[in-house]
């Protein structure tokens, strides 16, 4: 079983130094998602109002926080398939050209000896027993009458010669800045977000084009100076590496597995650990399952075969090729009975095919919303999350795929939208730009505004792929209004075209 580890350090109170208002609450938010959320069994905090181990409040110096490092670096504890995160919010500084993170009691006047060196903490960092380490840091801040500037280049070269991914908030001549409004730094509010329910960031790459994207927005909108988040270039060489399982896409898992396939050291722990993602999926049962041929041919005979395209997933398989079945006329299909297609969860997709044939669009589309919903089995939840999406039945996602394409004559359908993505170029890890473009194509984004999903147009003059926005993430809770264009939504589209081509 991999195991994930992490240090936590978040320091507002300085005693030579300018204090800080919310790193504290950034480390404590931090703790929280790693552990409550992405699902780390131990994470040490030490924030300046935490507890030590111990149970006993501890002053976060640099004579406590080195005696921990040493001591629980002494002997690997960790697998190499495991994972250790240091998150640090606070100052940092440079001297004579080496980076250093300050602690309570750091002094500008004497660096060398009253911080810890990025050199040490590498070193030490390496000595986890781990081959995934993250190293996230808040530390380039403003402070009056010194200078900073610099800091995060020899943090980026130590990275890039330990393979390391370092994060950074800011580029080497910003500074980092504290949002008064968020209560947190305008960077670790990015980073809370990317590993939330917000942006359910998978890999290196989704988490740097998250941060690219979410932290010049959020200090354009309160009106703070920008800053560039910083990834090394190791890191982003090596983008396709999922650092969140539950995150990760059926695409984004089997990039990974090719790529440890090809590399010419043995990764069987590697190998392993992600033979247990793809099993979580479910996706071995479903590869030749004899439930989604006979699903196939029945939705074909109801069809007509009209609706069908070549890009439809119907017909394809890894493992058996479904026959096409002969052409017949929609006209003499009967009016189909309550379990006309065979549904791997038994949902009954008669009121869709009404209000689709009828083209009442909008009440298609909440119905839609409703149906799978109930097949995810996430009713409660009232939205899809990525698990959610990978383990999505597959039958039933070409029923209600085809039912949209057969009853708009082609023009609606999770089908046509993906025909439509990869016509403009985008791919599984397209980047928020070109998610853009293709919204502005289907009509999700008008004159560079988002729209809500209240807003969509339910009329028949809709652009071709406008629907359904049914399986988008974050989009599913209708009535909270929102917006088709959130970062998640990109993360959610580029799942379920993973689901769509997995067969």
């Amino acid at each position: 079983m991999v195991k994930n580890w992490a240090l936590v350090i978040g320091i507002n109170h300085y005693n030579f130094l300018q204090p800080l208002k919310y790193a504290q609450r950034d480390a404590e938010l931090m703790q929280n998602l790693l552990h409550n959320e992405i699902g780390f069994e131990r994470v040490f905090l030490f924030a300046d109002d935490s507890p030590s181990l111990s149970g006993e409040q501890i002053h976060l110096d640099r004579p406590n926080l080195l005696q921990f490092i040493q001591k629980l670096f002494e002997q690997p504890f960790l697998e190499p398939e495991d994972n250790f995160w240091f998150f640090f919010s606070g100052h940092g500084m440079v001297h004579a050209q080496q980076d250093y993170l300050m602690l309570a009691d750091g002094n500008p006047d004497d660096i060398e000896n009253t911080g810890i060196s990025l050199q040490y903490l590498t070193e030490y960092l390496g000595n986890s027993g781990c081959d995934h380490i993250v190293m996230m840091l808040d530390a380039c801040r403003q402070q009056q009458g010194q200078n900073n500037a610099g800091f995060g280049q020899q943090t980026q070269q130590l990275a890039q010669q330990t393979g390391i991914i370092s994060i950074l908030s800011c580029s080497p001549d910003e500074c980092s800045s504290e949002i008064d409004a968020l209560q947190q730094g305008a960077f670790t509010h990015a980073i809370l977000e990317a590993l939330g329910i917000q942006g359910q960031c998978a890999t290196v790459k989704r988490l740097h084009q998250y941060l690219n994207f979410r932290v010049p927005e959020l200090l354009t909108h309160y009106k703070y100076p920008l800053q560039t988040p910083q990834i090394n270039s190791q890191a982003i060489a090596q983008s396709q590496r999922v650092i969140v399982n539950k995150y990760a896409n059926l695409q984004e898992i089997n990039n990974q597995y090719l790529h440890l396939l090809t590399t010419e050291v043995t990764h069987s722990h590697e190998l392993a650990k992600l033979e247990q993602l793809w099993m979580r999926t479910d996706t071995v049962e479903n590869i030749a399952s004899k439930h989604n041929i006979n699903t196939a041919v029945s939705l074909a005979q109801h069809l007509g075969g009209s609706g069908l395209t070549a890009q439809s997933p119907v017909y394809v398989s890894p493992v058996n090729t479904i026959p096409q079945p002969q052409h017949q006329s929609t006209a003499t299909i009967p009016e189909p009975a309550i379990d006309y297609l065979n549904s791997e969860r038994k949902v009954n997709y008669q009121r869709l095919s009404q209000l689709l044939a009828a083209g009442d669009w909008k009440a298609a589309e909440r119905e839609t919303v409703t149906l799978m919903l109930k097949l995810a089995r996430r009713e409660k939840a009232g939205w899809l999350d990525i698990e959610a999406i990978n383990k999505f039945p597959y039958s039933d996602l070409c029923i209600i795929d085809q039912l949209w394409v057969k009853y708009s004559q082609g023009r609606f359908g999770f089908s046509v939208q993906k025909r439509i993505w990869e016509s403009i170029g985008g791919k599984p890890d397209a980047d928020y730009q070109t998610w853009g473009k293709f919204c502005d194509r289907i009509g999700w984004r008008v004159d560079n505004q988002w729209r809500f999903y209240s807003d969509l147009n339910f009329t028949d003059n809709a652009p071709e792929g406008h629907f359904p926005a049914a399986a988008n993430v974050n989009l599913l809770t209708v009535h909270q209004g929102w917006v088709i264009g959130l970062f998640g939504c990109l993360v959610g589209f580029s799942a379920l075209n993973a689901r769509l081509a997995h067969y």
